[in-house]
């Protein structure tokens, strides 16, 4: 019973319900895209995609700064979240994009030298358009879960 009652608080709460609804909306477009336009087979592990159109990161962390700014005002929490969404969507636009392309890059070595070499697993990383589209997926879902 104890466990149902974290569930239920989770998803009565506002905050929490934005998150994980821009969280959900962000990958559903990206598996989306992955499926109808790369006309791909959907698999399970698609769900959990990191990299590509939208940025889900940045869509969950911009639900979490505008709810708390909505709910709480200006507060220690809400400045803490607005921190930490610029370090997130910095990152995913720098550091794992960069990273990403020298995965890319690795495995095409990989491949060229024809050793039997296991090929490097590589998250790619987002481009500003894929955050910009996370960041409005995530203001909107926390705009319209605030009013509702």
């Amino acid at each position: 019973m104890c466990i149902l009652n974290i569930f239920q608080g989770l998803f009565t709460n506002k905050i929490f319900l934005a998150i994980f609804i821009s969280l959900l909306v962000a990958q559903l477009i990206k598996v989306h895209f992955l499926v109808i336009k790369q006309k791909q087979k959907l698999h399970f592990k698609d769900i959990f995609l990191t990299g590509g159109m939208p940025s889900s990161h940045s869509s969950a962390v911009t639900a979490l700064v505008i709810m708390l700014f909505l709910t709480e005002g200006v507060t220690s929490s809400s400045i803490i979240s607005l921190v930490l969404a610029a370090i997130i969507i910095r990152d995913a636009m720098g550091v794992r994009r960069t990273a990403g392309e020298e995965g890319k890059i690795i495995n095409r070595i990989i491949k060229k030298s024809k050793l039997k070499i296991q090929k490097v697993h590589y998250s790619l990383g987002h481009k500003p358009k894929e955050v910009l589209v996370g960041i409005i997926i995530g203001i909107l879902t926390s705009t319209i879960i605030y009013f509702i």
